[in-house]
C-alpha cells in the first residue's frame, strides 16, 4: 500500500521532503549564528553563563527546536530513502545507516546543551561551589557538545557523499545535485576530522567549509520544494526496481 501511495505521488513525497529540509536549515542556522554564536564566548566561561541565565528561556527553546530538528530529520531520512531506493537499495541503504548514526550521536550531544543549565540553578547543593566553579562546569558541557556536533557531522558526511552519488545516478534529479552534496560531504569529513586532530586548524577551517556545505544542501532542499522529480523517470525506475525483485 505505501508504494503504491509514493508511485501515485512521488512529487508529493519530494515537496514534503523539501519543506522538511528548509526547516531543518531555518533551525541549524538559528541555533548556531543566533543563540551559540551569540551567547557561548570562546574562552570565557564567566561571560557564557551570565548570558546563557541572561537568556535562559531562548537558550532552552533553542534546545526543544533542536530536538524538533532530528524528529524532520528522520521523517526526511525516510522520504529520501522511498523516493531514491529505486536506483539502488544496497547504497540508499548506507546512507540511511550513516544518517541514523548522525541523528543519533547529534541528539545525544543536544542533551550537553541542557546538563550546561544543571550548575546555573538555584538548588541548595549548588551552594557548596564558588561561582567561579559553576561557570566553569557549565562551560565544559558546551566545549563536549562542540566536539560531539562534530563527530555527527562526520558520519552526516559519509551520508552526503552516499546520496549524492545516489542522486547523480538517479536520472530523475538533475546529476549537479549529486555532486553538491558530495562536495559537501567532503567539506564535512575535512571539518569533523581537523576538530579531531587538529582543533585550532579547524576553527580556521570552518568558514570555509561551511559555504559549499550550505550551498550543496539549500540547492537540493529548492530543487526538492520547488520543482521536485521527473515523475516520469521516477516511474520508469521504480516499476523496473519492482520487476527485477519479483524475477
Amino acid at each position: 500500500m505505501a508504494d503504491r501511495t509514493v508511485e501515485s505521488s512521488p512529487q508529493l513525497y519530494a515537496r514534503i521532503g523539501g519543506a522538511l529540509y528548509l526547516i531543518i536549515i531555518v533551525i541549524g542556522l538559528f541555533g548556531e549564528m543566533f543563540v551559540r554564536d551569540k551567547l557561548v564566548v570562546t574562552g570565557d566561561a564567566t561571560t557564557t553563563a551570565k548570558n546563557i541565565m541572561a537568556s535562559e528561556a531562548l537558550w532552552r527553546f533553542h534546545i526543544a527546536a533542536e530536538l524538533f530538528l532530528l524528529i524532520c530529520a528522520i521523517v526526511l531520512l525516510m522520504i529520501l530513502f522511498v523516493l531514491l531506493r529505486p536506483v539502488s537499495r544496497e547504497l540508499t541503504l548506507l546512507a540511511l545507516f550513516f544518517n541514523l548514526v548522525s541523528i543519533g550521536l547529534e541528539a545525544a550531544t543536544t542533551m550537553y546543551l541542557v546538563v550546561a543549565l544543571f550548575p546555573l540553578g538555584n538548588s541548595a547543593y549548588l551552594k557548596a561551589f564558588a561561582p567561579e566553579q559553576l561557570y566553569a562546569m557549565a562551560y565544559l558541557p558546551l566545549k563536549s557538545h562542540g566536539y560531539g556536533f562534530g563527530v555527527s557531522l562526520l558520519f552526516f558526511g559519509c551520508f552526503c557523499l552516499v546520496i549524492g552519488r545516489v542522486i547523480f545516478r538517479s536520472g530523475f534529479l538533475p546529476k549537479v545535485l549529486g555532486v553538491l552534496m558530495q562536495i559537501a560531504g567532503l567539506c564535512y569529513l575535512t571539518d569533523s576530522f581537523a576538530l579531531i586532530v587538529a582543533p585550532s586548524f579547524a576553527n580556521r577551517l570552518f568558514p570555509a567549509i561551511l559555504l559549499p556545505a550550505f550551498v550543496g544542501e539549500v540547492s537540493l532542499c529548492l530543487w526538492l520544494l520547488i520543482k521536485g522529480v521527473n515523475v516520469q523517470r521516477w516511474n520508469g525506475l521504480a516499476c523496473a526496481a519492482r520487476m527485477s525483485s519479483l524475477g
